[in-house]
């Protein structure tokens, strides 16, 4: 197993490194290395590391949910307004909803399967797109209309909304179809998650300010309670209607929204923890993509991805619709909502992972989406912000 780390880590950091000198995403080259060292290619890796695959994504994906809470101020919402509220949750659901038409019709995927697949697909991905819009409102880029503010509030809150999504539908395949009690049960799951995760956020904000400890020891008591929170979600699924991934979000943004300065320090220590974390998700979501499925549903991947990225073109324009925006401004926020990556690794392989039918054309469609996107949307937003913006008026 060390081995396999080893070339995961070696390889990993080789290839993006290589990928990020040329302008593309490094998180592209961290599949491809784990296409190349996987069991489906050269088969490099170690049994039973790839048997604990799913445990050390599941860990990555706790990861970026504790980034985005401690990171997440509801204000930013507030400040930019409807606009970014529609851009959580309405240019995703669109996009869920065409995948899954396209999905069952083109892939022949079950109506659940194709329903989970387009949850996969409706995330946008806050790796490409986050560090190009702070990189604009540093340059004062947009600042007027609060263009990149827009994208980025929108784009934080569209993950947990997907999120949420996916993990209704994965529960409604312990029935087998579709169940209207579980559709119901999504916004009581969510309020008794964040419940749970704002108390026990508020219970740790307590603790640390009346105990000294190093920051390194609080980010492992965060770790510890997020494994804890995530855990009591799979224990009481059977009666229990509680969302750990919101909870996990939740007690980050109560330690964000009462102890702030704690927040910052936390969030630049997680930011090295995801430097690990990164390789690990990308290359092992890499080694699970089974290659020899990709060319049966080569082009009906790519056109259930293209056919619902075009929907999700134009619920973004929906959601800008009565704004200060003109069509140039209005078409660069669709384009920045384009990129796939963080989210569709995360989960894209959970289906496959609990042996469900069509899990492994959900992961295949998934990774196809983030080679496709992530690069090229991180491309249009570095290109067309200049054409479609213009330079900060101050300039």
């Amino acid at each position: 197993m060390l081995l396999s780390l080893s070339l995961m880590l070696l390889l990993g950091l080789l290839l993006s490194e290589i990928f990020v000198r040329l302008g593309l995403p490094g998180l592209v080259a961290m599949i491809l290395a784990g296409i190349l060292i996987g069991p489906y290619a050269l088969d490099w890796l170690d049994a039973d590391l790839l048997a604990i695959a799913p445990d050390l994504r599941e860990i990555a994906l706790i990861v970026i949910l504790l980034r985005v809470g401690l990171q997440l101020d509801f204000r930013d919402l507030k400040q930019v307004g409807r606009p970014a509220l529609l851009l959580s949750f309405l240019p995703a659901a669109l996009e869920a909803a065409a995948a899954a038409v396209l999905a069952h019709y083109l892939l022949d995927l079950p109506w659940l399967s194709a329903a989970l697949l387009g949850s996969v697909l409706g995330a946008v991905s806050p790796a490409v797109v986050v560090p190009r819009m702070l990189s604009m409102m540093e340059k004062g880029i947009g600042k007027d209309k609060r263009i990149p503010h827009m994208i980025v509030a929108g784009a934080s809150f569209d993950d947990i909304f997907v999120i949420v999504l996916f993990s209704a539908f994965l529960g409604m395949q312990t029935t087998g179809a579709f169940d209207v009690l579980q559709i119901t049960l999504i916004p009581v799951s969510i309020l008794i998650g964040a419940g749970f995760g704002l108390m026990l956020g508020l219970g740790l904000v307590i603790l640390f300010r009346k105990v000294h400890l190093r920051d390194t020891a609080k980010v492992l008591i965060l770790l510890g309670a997020s494994f804890f929170l995530v855990w009591a979600d799979h224990a009481t699924d059977s009666w229990l209607p509680y969302s750990g991934l919101i909870a996990v979000v939740a007690m980050g943004g109560a330690i964000l929204k009462t102890y702030g300065v704690l927040a910052e320090r936390l969030v630049a220590k997680f930011a090295k923890v995801w430097v690990f974390a990164e390789l690990l998700l990308f290359v092992l979501v890499g080694a699970a993509v089974d290659v020899t499925v990709i060319p049966s549903i080569g082009l009906g991947a790519f056109a259930v991805i293209c056919g619902a990225l075009i929907v999700r073109m134009l619920g973004v324009f929906a959601a800008v619709s009565k704004t200060a925006l003109n069509l140039r401004e209005r078409f660069f926020v669709a384009l920045s909502y384009l990129p796939k990556a963080t989210v569709q690794a995360a989960i894209g392989s959970v289906p496959l992972a609990l042996g469900i039918a069509g899990g492994e054309t959900i992961l295949a469609v998934a990774v196809l989406a983030i080679l496709f996107t992530a690069p090229l949307g991180a491309f249009l937003i570095d290109h067309t912000w200049k054409p479609l913006i213009g330079l900060p008026k101050q300039a």
